[in-house]
């Protein structure tokens, strides 16, 4: 039955919409070609606290779809680390009757209420700027009923796919196979959220408001503006080149999106989503003091 329950989790997932300045629009820039083959990534950042030391590896999305990551350093520190402090997440659980209990109100959950389209939820001049990319990269017209932080999400995704990027998961599945390989104790920091009514808390989503207008538009600016910095960033991450990283200058809009989510007063009041960042960050220090406390060498993956 988590099976069940993944598809409201996911509504708590935004991707990362990582952000980066916009160029002027019609800018007539070179766009940069992708690494390819074996890269080594970024270094890691090292904290100590006596002799003991933690070992923190930075990830980022999107990069490349035919990287092929290996750092000899991360497999190093692996080998020899006692613990492994695993990246913060939220989670829900409804048992085997909440999860029947939602089925017939899965479908069509991310579809705007009362049927809108989204031509009728946005403000014109955005519209058709989605029409644009829509067509270039060939999102179909199911996307056209949904909401729009929804939409943006298919967007993004059609957009990365056009560009050659991908989210940078098998970096975490090499990583998680080192892991297996040297039997690394693992330290979770998992918030578990409460849902008492998960068929009602489904329901009232679906018909109720969210604020998804700027996760809508800023995400389009994104597409539309800094598609070659975000291949710019890929292959200076793939490089570990910190220095270019540094100088692409790198704007935030990922909260535009999470702002979205908890604007539902069904997800931020049924699953208790207001203030589950904070308690999820804090477990995660926690347990990284505890891990340089208790063990001479700890690795983690943000």
């Amino acid at each position: 039955m988590r099976k069940t329950w993944i598809a409201l989790c996911w509504l708590m997932a935004v991707p990362a919409w990582a952000q980066t300045a916009a160029a002027p629009v019609g800018a007539d820039t070179p766009a940069s070609v992708l690494v390819v083959g074996q890269r080594p990534g970024p270094g890691m950042w090292k904290v100590s606290k006596g002799d003991h030391v933690l070992w923190v590896f930075a990830t980022y999305s999107p990069l490349p779809v035919k990287l092929q990551w290996r750092s000899q350093q991360v497999e190093s520190i692996i080998s020899r680390s006692q613990v492994y402090l695993s990246p913060p997440t939220l989670g829900a659980s409804v048992g085997v009757w909440g999860g029947l209990k939602m089925l017939p109100h899965m479908v069509g959950m991310r579809n705007n209420p009362g049927g809108a389209m989204l031509r009728d939820v946005v403000p014109p001049e955005v519209y058709a700027r989605w029409r644009v990319l829509k067509e270039k990269y060939g999102v179909g017209d199911e996307a056209e009923s949904e909401r729009p932080v929804f939409a943006a999400e298919t967007l993004y995704a059609a957009g990365l796919r056009h560009a050659g990027l991908a989210t940078g998961d098998e970096v975490a599945k090499t990583i998680q196979a080192l892991l297996l390989k040297n039997h690394v104790k693992v330290i979770a920091s998992h918030v578990q959220l409460d849902v008492p009514n998960p068929g009602k808390t489904l329901k009232q989503f679906k018909q109720g408001s969210m604020d998804d207008a700027a996760c809508f538009k800023s995400t389009i600016e994104r597409l539309e503006t800094d598609i070659d910095v975000m291949r710019q960033r890929a292959n200076a991450w793939a490089k570990g080149d910190l220095g270019e990283i540094r100088k692409l200058s790198f704007a935030d809009r990922e909260a535009a999106c999470q702002s979205a989510m908890v604007s539902s007063p069904a997800l931020r009041d049924g699953l208790g989503l207001e203030g589950a960042e904070k308690r999820v960050r804090k477990l995660w220090l926690e347990a990284a003091e505890h891990a340089l406390a208790n063990y001479p060498t700890s690795f983690a993956m943000l």
